[in-house]
Formats: structure tokens, C-alpha cells, sequence
């Protein structure tokens, strides 16, 4: 399953090439509590169709009845970008279901150019990661490839969001926690990989849309080329697949590395890493383990509620409520699975 930014700008893409008008709203700015954050997309049709999102719904049915001929309306605009608020009374909060004080800002870009957004999808399904810059007083946009994902910004002239490309998943190991895990991770817009050279495991994997990574995992991991968006989780249970695939992880950027086991068999892990292998405690700061946040999980597929859950959390940058280090033992004890 695509990225809800992908999806919402192919879909732009194809709409536009097959004729329809179609506008391009983005949240530009929030204040006070709001249902989606900056940069946020959705793409509307002529007709009245949507893709994506930019409220819980009230503010997309205010836009179709606004600009689209599904209501009887005018119809899209044409001309350059444009800036609405919601929100900005109590009333209108109430109106369209903004929380107690919620305001947000959308741009709101009349048929989009379609080359500039081909040449955006080409590099984004490149793996490449894209900074698109939109200029208000002209509606010309220009497009940059950069190392480093940065955060959304609209200083009233100019937007620029940076994107793609998609969040990517590692599993070591192809058991029931792993196919859980998978299917968890493609709905919320993962790219999904799993390795596992035990041929047994792999011939009952059933979770379709996940490549399948032949070799050794740590061979796996340095060919997978980790980045800001890759987690990489060992879920196996035998050291001589996890442990290896590990201290690869470690020395890449990814945003998330963890371990599947006990409070035990976590601090056995760390020790083997630091007595056979060189790592120190400081190196290992980033390897979650026992993974997951607790919440008295005992199934795999409570688990991977769990540990899903935890990588949400690291993904938006979030510190969960009773975290302690990655490092210091959690309150999850896994049951071997």
C-alpha cells in the first residue's frame, strides 16, 4: 500500500492526464488543536471526487460544495494558488468539526501543472528523496533532490514540503510476529522486506506485497541501504541471524532498531554485542529491546500492535508516556513465540 502523500499526488497525476480539473489543497498551517498536521494532502475533482485528507471530514464536504459542480457549484478556478482558513471562530470551529480552538490554514493550488508533478513521481518512485517548492504569487513549482528530510514550511510567499520517499520496514525472521507485523506495517504506508535464510520459514510466508530478501540478514541489511525512513527489526529468535543483522543496523541512519525477546535474553544480546563484537553501551542506545510498548501483549498479533506502535511513535517523533531508555529494561516480557 502507497504513502497517503503518494497516493494523493498520483492520483493528481492521473486525473489531470485523463482531463478532469483538480485542486490540490495542502495544511499549511494549524493552530491550536487540529486533525492533521502540516502538510497533509488531498486532491478534489471536478466532479466531487477526494483523495487524502486535510480535516475529519467536514472541511473536504465545505470544498466540494464550494468549488465542484457535484453540488451544483461553479465548478474549480482557474489562476494561482490560493490561502483559506477554517476555524478562526467558535462557531466555525463547531462548523466544521475543528476541536475546542482549532484553526488551520490550506493552500489551495487550481489545476496543478502535470509536468512538474510527473518529474516528482518519477524520482519519488526512484526511491529518491524530493523538496518541492510552490511560489504563491505565481503558482510555479520547483523541484530539488535532497540528502535530508526536513520539516514543512509556509512563510506566506512559499511552501515547501519535503517528501518520499516512503517509510520502509526490515524484518529478520518470517514467523507469525513478522506476518503480523507486515501486514500492520503495509497499511500504514510501510515499504515491507523480510529475510530469512531458513527455507522452512520462508515457504509459509502469506502476506502478499513483501519483497523477499535471499542471504544471510546481515548481507540483507548493508544491501538494503537504510535511511532516516527504514526500521529494521529482528524478530527471528536465533542470535546467529539476529545478532549479525543488528550490528549492521546499527551503524546505518535508520530511525528505528529493534529486538525481539525477554528483559533476559535483551541483556544477554547486549552483552554478546559489546563482549564479541566491540559495541559499547553508548552504540547501543539506539536497539530497542524487549521491544513494544507494554500493554500485557501475549499473542503475536498483540505483540505487533505493540511494537507497531512503538515504531509509530519514533517515526513522528514522539516520546511515549513511562518511556524509559532503550538501553534499561522495559516492563514487556515477550513469550517465545
Amino acid at each position: 500500500m502507497e504513502s497517503i502523500d503518494l497516493l494523493v499526488l498520483r492520483t493528481t497525476h492521473d486525473w489531470l492526464q485523463a482531463g478532469h480539473r483538480v485542486l490540490l489543497a495542502t495544511v499549511a498551517r494549524t493552530w491550536g488543536s487540529s486533525p492533521r498536521p502540516v502538510g497533509s494532502m488531498m486532491a478534489l475533482r471536478n466532479d466531487g471526487r477526494v483523495v487524502g485528507s486535510v480535516s475529519g471530514g467536514c472541511i473536504e464536504d465545505d470544498l466540494i460544495h464550494r468549488y465542484t459542480s457535484a453540488y451544483g457549484g461553479p465548478g474549480l478556478p482557474l489562476g494561482r494558488p490560493e490561502v483559506i482558513r477554517y476555524g478562526v471562530s467558535a462557531d466555525e470551529a463547531h462548523r466544521f468539526g475543528l476541536p475546542c480552538g482549532g484553526t488551520l490554514e490550506l493552500i489551495l493550488e487550481f489545476e496543478p501543472a502535470v509536468l512538474p508533478l510527473q518529474q516528482l513521481l518519477e524520482h519519488l518512485d526512484q526511491g529518491r528523496l524530493m523538496r518541492r517548492r510552490l511560489a504563491l504569487q505565481s503558482g510555479a513549482v520547483s523541484l530539488a533532490a535532497t540528502a535530508t528530510p526536513e520539516q514543512f514550511s509556509f512563510d506566506g510567499q512559499h511552501m515547501v514540503n519535503t517528501l518520499g520517499p516512503g517509510y520502509r520496514m526490515l524484518l529478520i525472521g518470517a514467523g507469525a510476529l513478522a506476518e503480523y507485523l507486515a501486514t500492520m506495517a503495509l497499511f500504514n504506508g510501510f515499504r515491507v522486506a523480510v529475510c530469512d535464510p531458513r527455507p522452512e520459514h520462508m515457504a509459509t510466508w502469506a502476506v502478499a506485497g513483501v519483497e523477499h530478501l535471499k542471504g544471510m540478514p546481515d548481507d540483507a541489511v548493508r544491501a538494503f541501504n537504510a535511511d532516516l525512513r527504514t526500521c529494521i527489526i529482528a524478530v527471528s529468535h536465533d542470535p546467529k541471524l539476529d545478532d549479525l543483522a543488528l550490528l549492521e543496523a546499527l551503524h546505518s541512519p535508520a530511525f528505528y532498531i529493534g529486538a525481539i525477546g525477554s528483559r533476559r535474553n535483551s541483556q544477554l544480546r547486549r552483552e554478546r554485542l559489546i563482549e564479541h563484537f566491540g559495541e559499547t553501551e553508548q552504540s547501543l542506545e539506539r536497539l530497542h529491546g524487549p521491544i513494544g510498548i507494554y500493554i500485557g501483549s501475549k499473542t503475536p498479533a498483540e505483540i505487533a500492535v505493540s511494537v507497531m506502535a512503538e515504531v509509530l511513535a519514533a517515526k513522528n517523533a514522539v516520546t511515549l508516556p513511562g518511556a524509559v531508555s532503550v538501553s534499561g529494561a522495559k516492563a514487556l516480557e515477550q513469550p517465545a513465540l
